[in-house]
């Protein structure tokens, strides 16, 4: 080759790659442009002059007839009809968050700005493969079941929600992984029929592949599911030509437009009450909203131990003060009451929040009280800057140790014996009331924006970190009056009724719902166990 052949080589080469750039760069924007013109209608202004095709094929969901559907079928479709959100990327991150490890959420958000470029099946794929590639297939199932529903829940659209629960028959076809949506599908929304995308999984775990079958497709699952038989309802998404082809097999079909999908779903509307859920993420990781906390970790990490060291070190009202101008908002409302005459302590019983509600108790009360729980991880019970004693859940040996430690000082107890986050009293034990006759009930609640401080599979070591993590976290204490002496088991009363009667005091103090649910139920649901540890000698139950 001759030099100057040489030399045009390289040029040439050059050219050819800008001119591939320039033109995939020029064929994206004006196709972008003129879907964004397709779609505000700026050639068709004129009704008379509109294309066949801009006429709205199907009804509006809204307008679905809702009376006598018991004996029918629906068909529908999660992503983007269900929920009103269509992107699905913010349930990815949970399930890489909450089940994988702040690397592989890191990840799944760099990856974000390049998904925007990808078409629905390449996007689909690389989520799936960060999000699933080396999980347990277990971890996933917990995700699924413990994390997910809450975020489902208020997502919900309200108009497809009522066509669904109109009807007798309910089937879900979608192009989502069908692990990650079946669990909230079936036992929040009574689904008979969940079809989804299937992932390729490894003994017990996932590869991060799609299986052999592929990315499910709607309308040919559908036909194959159904055969000859039309579903009697079918909902789709207005923008979805696959959606249209989906609700097509239907006897009846009807969109979701975007204006319906600005009603929220009431929370007394909710299919089924959500009393428990797990995970540390109190907002939906939206790339966003999951940019932001990442970019929040290096300050709320030191900002976290801070707020520990004015916790331990300081005095109360100094405490006070720096955790307020570092971001707490620490609301008292109520005074405590002067302490008996016989000698015994005052028995604070309390609505359990999180690990820290003793602390900002004492905090509050500014004076020091003894803690007295059920679960507490040898990390709080180092860094806790008040006394603490652990219960055996031994009915007898507890009821020892906290009358011992009455005829010392005051004492706390939270007798639900777990956290709730949601507005919700567990049961309460009745053993403080056989106890004390100086009671005074404390109505504890918390507001977190970022992260929740309590966990029911993760470590209880890190609870009260990812607490004080939070930008401005809230704490609300309502010190309500002692209990009147003819309402304790000194006046006559039994302790199943006196705590019957504080767990409804405190719920009317802090408009929350009184429920007979246990921490054995709260640790079945959330990790599939009772929450109890086995003794050498017998297996400890938890206490009524």
């Amino acid at each position: 080759m001759t030099l100057p052949m040489k030399n045009m080589v390289f040029p040439m080469i050059f050219l050819r790659l800008a001119e591939w750039f320039v033109y995939k760069l020029l064929a994206n924007s004006c196709y972008k442009a003129a879907m964004k013109v397709k779609n505000s209608g700026y050639f068709f202004k004129n009704s008379s002059f509109r294309s066949p095709h801009q006429i709205q094929l199907y009804p509006n969901v809204s307008k679905c007839n809702l009376h006598s559907r018991k004996s029918e079928t629906i068909a529908c479709d999660i992503q983007g009809t269900l929920l009103r959100s269509k992107s699905f990327f913010p349930y990815f991150m949970l399930i890489a968050f909450e089940g994988g490890s702040i690397i592989r959420a890191m990840l799944l958000l760099l990856s974000s700005p390049f998904l925007l470029v990808l078409d629905f099946e390449a996007k689909l794929r690389v989520m799936v493969f960060i999000t699933f590639c080396g999980m347990k297939i277990k971890d996933v199932e917990c995700v699924g079941r413990a994390v997910l529903p809450k975020f489902f829940l208020e997502n919900l659209n309200v108009h497809v929600y009522e066509v669904m629960k109109s009807v007798g028959s309910r089937m879900v076809f979608t192009s989502v992984p069908r692990v990650m949506v079946e669990g909230f599908l079936k036992e929040y929304l009574s689904v008979d029929c969940v079809k989804g995308t299937e992932l390729h999984i490894v003994g017990k775990y996932f590869s991060g592949l799609v299986s052999s079958s592929g990315i499910l497709i709607k309308h040919r699952a559908l036909k194959e599911f159904v055969g000859e038989k039309q579903p009697e309802i079918g909902i789709g998404n207005s923008s979805s030509l696959h959606d249209h082809l989906f609700i097509s097999l239907c006897k009846e079909g009807y969109v979701v437009n975007k204006e319906d999908t600005i009603s929220i779903l009431p929370r007394e509307k909710y299919p089924k009450p959500l009393i428990f859920h797990d995970g540390r993420l109190a907002f939906l990781p939206t790339p966003l909203a999951t940019l932001v906390m990442f970019m929040w970790l290096p300050i709320g990490i030191p900002l976290a131990i801070f707020r520990i060291f004015i916790g331990i070190c300081l005095p109360y009202k100094l405490a006070i003060l720096l955790g307020k101008l570092s971001g707490i908002r620490l609301r008292v409302k109520g005074t405590d009451s002067p302490r008996s005459e016989n000698g015994q302590g005052v028995l604070y019983v309390c609505s359990h929040r999180t690990l820290l509600d003793p602390v900002f108790l004492c905090t509050s009360l500014g004076k020091s009280l003894t803690a007295v729980t059920y679960s507490l991880s040898k990390m709080s019970e180092i860094l806790a800057p008040i006394k603490t004693v652990r219960l055996t859940r031994s009915r007898k040996k507890d009821g020892e140790a906290m009358q011992k430690l009455l005829s010392e000082g005051d004492l706390v107890v939270c007798p639900e014996g777990t956290t709730c986050r949601e507005p919700y009293l567990l049961r309460f034990s009745s053993l403080f009331a056989e106890l004390a006759d100086e009671i005074v009930p404390v109505a504890m609640n918390t507001n977190v924006n970022m992260f929740y401080g309590t966990t029911a599979s993760g470590l209880k070591c890190l609870d009260p970190i990812f607490f004080l993590m939070n930008p401005r976290p809230c704490y609300n204490v309502e010190i309500l009056g002692k209990l009147p002496k003819e309402l304790t088991c000194a006046g006559g009363k039994s302790s199943h009724e006196v705590a019957n009667y504080i767990q409804k005091q405190l719920g009317a103090a802090l408009g929350f719902e009184c429920t007979n649910l246990t921490r054995r139920d709260k640790y079945l649901m959330l990790a599939g166990n009772e929450g109890v540890v086995e003794d050498q000698n017998s297996r400890i139950n938890t206490p009524n």
